[in-house]
């Protein structure tokens, strides 16, 4: 009799902790999938002055600026003196993209003089 009990008590321990189990993994899963955030797309044009030649200012601007985190899209135009830009704003902010020039070679020769918010990019970028 008294092994029927410790059988029986045994394994009502065993369900119990194998219940508890699968609530803890359910409560892992529903927090990993909480944090995805949505990719929040803005477009801007920055007028950029101090551009001397098309390869070495425009093409470096143009590198620079595309290995930032968040960004989607980058192109600069040297006869323009202008960039467009499309990055996440959940990512960098195009305060973030207008200091990353200001900075390229010790930050003495380029600046970001005007930043306009675009709706799309041009179909004829630049």
């Amino acid at each position: 009799m008294k092994k029927i009990t410790y059988i029986i008590a045994l394994f009502t321990v065993l369900l119990a902790v194998s219940c508890n189990c699968s609530k803890d993994i359910k409560t892992e899963t529903n927090t990993a999938t909480t944090g995805i955030t949505e990719k929040k797309i803005v477009h801007v044009a920055m007028n950029i002055e101090g551009m001397t030649c098309e390869i070495g200012c425009a093409k470096i601007i143009e590198s620079k600026v595309s290995k930032l985190k968040g960004i989607q899209f980058s192109q600069v135009n040297f006869e323009a003196k202008k960039g467009i830009f499309s990055f996440d704003a959940n990512q960098i902010s195009k305060e973030d993209i207008s200091a990353k020039i200001n900075g390229i070679a010790g930050g003495d020769l380029y600046k970001v003089t005007h930043t306009k918010t675009l709706d799309s990019i041009p179909n004829q970028v630049l």
